[in-house]
C-alpha cells in the first residue's frame, strides 16, 4: 500500500510542469524528496538528477532510471493580432489540442491561455470535425489584441503545457497529464526508500537517476550513463495498456491495467538481468505481464545499454492508458508492484553479481 505522504509527493511531482528541456522545477522537488533515502544527490549540466546509496567501492553499482520530462509545446510564432502558434516538444498530439486550456511559462511565471476552437456553426464542414489539425493549424488566445501586448507576456521559445492535473478516479485508478513519466521518478524514489529501509541486506551500490530530455531522444540518460557507467541498469517507463476499445492486440500486444507491471524481452533487455527480475517476481509473488521488444524499446533503455563497453539493462514498465494525452490513466496496484519489484531485484543482487550471456 502506497502511504498517504507518498501520494502527496506523487501529486506534487506530477502537477509540477516539467516539459522537455524545462525540467528544473520538477527536479528540485524530486531531489528534495529522495535525499531522505540516499547518501548523496547531484545534478549534471543539463539537469538530470541522481541519488546514490553506497556500500563499497568493491561491489557492483546498479542504476534505477526513469525520465523526468513530459511532452508539451513551445511558442513558435506570435501574429500581429496577438495569437500564438505552437510547435511540439516531444510527441504531443495536435489532434486533441483544440478547446484546451494551457499554461505558458515565461521567466517571471505563468500566463494562462486557451487553444481556440472555431464554433461548429462556423465550420465549413458543419459536422464538428473537419480535417485533423496539425500544429500549424493550432493557435492560442491569451486575451490580447496585438503582438506588442503579447510580447509583454510571452516570447518565442516559452514552454507550454495543458492545464489538466492529477486526480484519483477511485482508490486505485489515477489520471492526469505527465504520468509519462513523472510516475517513473516517483517509483524509483519509493524503491530507494525500501532499499534504504533494508540497507543491512544491500550488497551493491545503487544509483537512482531521473533523466531529462527522454521525449526527444533519451539524451539525459546517455550523458549520465556514460559518466557513471553502472554495472547494470533497471529502467522504468510507462507502456501502452491495450485493454481499451479499438486497439489491435495482435499488433500491439496484450497489456491490462491492474494486472501488474510488464517485463520486456528482446532488444536492449539483457537476458540474464531479465531472468533475475522474473525470478524475484516469482519468489515475491509479484504479478507481472510480458512484452516483446522488436527493434527499440522506445525508452531510455535504448540510450543506456550501449554506452562504452555495454551496460546490462532491463525495462520494467507501468501500464498506462491514453499515453501522450492530458488524461493518462494508471493503476496504483501496478505501481506498487513496480516499486516492490525494482527494490527486491536490487536487494537480491550479490557482491560479485555479473550479468553475462552464454
Amino acid at each position: 500500500m502506497i502511504e498517504a505522504a507518498s501520494l502527496e509527493f506523487l501529486e506534487k511531482l506530477i502537477s509540477t510542469p516539467s516539459p522537455t528541456g524545462y525540467e528544473a522545477e520538477g527536479q528540485k522537488i524530486w531531489k528534495e524528496y529522495i535525499s531522505q533515502f540516499s547518501d548523496k544527490t547531484e545534478s549534471d549540466a543539463y539537469g538530470s538528477a541522481l541519488a546514490r546509496l553506497t556500500v563499497s567501492n568493491d561491489v557492483p553499482t546498479i542504476m534505477l532510471e526513469a525520465h523526468a520530462d513530459e511532452i508539451g509545446m513551445v511558442v513558435q510564432y506570435i501574429s500581429d493580432d496577438g495569437f500564438i502558434t505552437l510547435n511540439k516538444l516531444g510527441g504531443s498530439d495536435s489532434t486533441i489540442a483544440r478547446a484546451k486550456r494551457v499554461n505558458i511559462f515565461n521567466k517571471r511565471g505563468r500566463v494562462s491561455g486557451v487553444i481556440g476552437n472555431t464554433a461548429i456553426h462556423l465550420q465549413e464542414t458543419k459536422n464538428g470535425g473537419g480535417k485533423q489539425p496539425g500544429w500549424k493549424d493550432i493557435f492560442v488566445d491569451i486575451g490580447v489584441s496585438s503582438k506588442e501586448e503579447a510580447l509583454e507576456l510571452v516570447q518565442v521559445g516559452d514552454p507550454v503545457i495543458f492545464t489538466d492535473e492529477f486526480e484519483m478516479l477511485n482508490d486505485q485508478i489515477i489520471t492526469g497529464r505527465a504520468l509519462d513519466n513523472r510516475i517513473g521518478g516517483f517509483a524509483i524514489a519509493e524503491a530507494m526508500k525500501i532499499i534504504k529501509k533494508n540497507r543491512k541486506d544491500l550488497k551493491v551500490n545503487v544509483l537512482a537517476l531521473n533523466s531529462v530530455q527522454e521525449e526527444i531522444g533519451g539524451f539525459g540518460a546517455r550523458m549520465m550513463a556514460y559518466r557513471h557507467m553502472p554495472d547494470a541498469a533497471i529502467v522504468t517507463d510507462v507502456t501502452h495498456a491495450t485493454d481499451t476499445p479499438g486497439i489491435n492486440q495482435k499488433e500491439h500486444g496484450a497489456v491490462k491495467l491492474g494486472e501488474g507491471p510488464t517485463v520486456q524481452h528482446g532488444g536492449a533487455n539483457h537476458i540474464a538481468l531479465v531472468a533475475l527480475i522474473e525470478k524475484v517476481a516469482a519468489e515475491k509473488q509479484i504479478a507481472i505481464q510480458h512484452e516483446a521488444t522488436s527493434i527499440r524499446t522506445g525508452t531510455d533503455t535504448d540510450s543506456i545499454f550501449f554506452q562504452r563497453t555495454g551496460i546490462p539493462s532491463a525495462l520494467i514498465s507501468l501500464p498506462l492508458r491514453y499515453m501522450h494525452s492530458p488524461v493518462e490513466t494508471a493503476s496504483l496496484k501496478d505501481l506498487e508492484g513496480l516499486i516492490e519489484l525494482m527494490a527486491a531485484s536490487v536487494l537480491a543482487m550479490t557482491p560479485d553479481q555479473v550479468f553475462t550471456v552464454g
